[in-house]
């Protein structure tokens, strides 16, 4: 399994304010980005793979939904998530 439970908590360690803290919006970024590198990954190896690409493409419309809440909330932490992850050049 790509995802495992120490890997998960590393990144809620690392983004979110701690280890149980798996429902701040910078956490769910920094796991969906992960997710989202995988299955690009796979995708480059397994063109035909279209259950995969249905699920990339839900993935970057959640990702991309919180980062437009984060937006409206507080634009410092936006910043901070993007230019942390290296979402934009």
């Amino acid at each position: 399994m790509y995802l495992s439970k120490e890997k998960k908590t590393e990144i809620f360690e690392k983004y979110g304010s701690g280890k149980s803290d798996t429902g701040s919006p910078e956490a769910q970024i920094a796991l969906f980005t992960y997710r989202i590198n995988h299955l690009t990954e796979h995708l480059k190896q397994n063109r035909k793979d279209f259950n995969t690409e249905r699920s990339l493409v839900k993935l970057v419309g959640k990702r991309r939904s919180l980062l437009d809440y984060l937006t409206k909330k507080d634009i410092l932490r936006y910043r901070a998530i993007v230019k942390e992850l290296g979402l934009r050049k």
